[in-house]
């Protein structure tokens, strides 16, 4: 018969993960930007091309109109630009602008400085096995 979880392990991942995304809350405010607009923006980059709204949807899994939402913000700030897809008129493509990747750098440092923050504690050869834990237990996610 198989050994059931810690029932410590599942609380114990869920305060981490709390942990961190307070963390980048607080990161990405000075930035004017939440988490879920901080994702759509990584995903736009990522391209190197302009990116169906649709697709953006897909990327991040959530319905196309929530998409809309997330980008007209990141457009109202500068972030972004929308134009319509020569290839189908009922499709919208999105870009990220100069100023879009420059916060697309600064968000890297932020994410950077929180992870070490974060895992200052643990050594080397702990990163390494948790860094390789957590990537068994993704191997069916999708990444962002």
């Amino acid at each position: 018969m198989e050994r059931s979880p810690d029932p410590d392990l599942p609380e114990l991942f869920l305060r981490t993960a709390k942990r961190i995304r307070r963390n980048q809350i607080e990161r990405l405010g000075p930035l004017g930007l939440t988490p879920g607009q901080a994702r759509a923006l990584r995903v736009i980059a990522r391209t190197g091309e302009p990116l169906r709204m649709s697709t953006l949807a897909e990327h991040l899994g959530i319905v196309p109109r929530s998409a809309t939402t997330v980008v007209d913000a990141l457009a109202a700030a500068g972030l972004v630009t929308r134009a319509p897809d020569p290839a189908s008129r009922r499709a919208t493509l999105v870009t990220p602008t100069e100023a879009g990747l420059a916060t697309l750098a600064k968000m890297s440092d932020a994410r950077r400085h929180a992870a070490e923050e974060l895992f200052a504690t643990l050594s080397t050869e702990e990163r390494d096995t948790l860094r390789g834990l957590l990537a068994a237990l993704n191997t069916t996610a999708p990444t962002a």
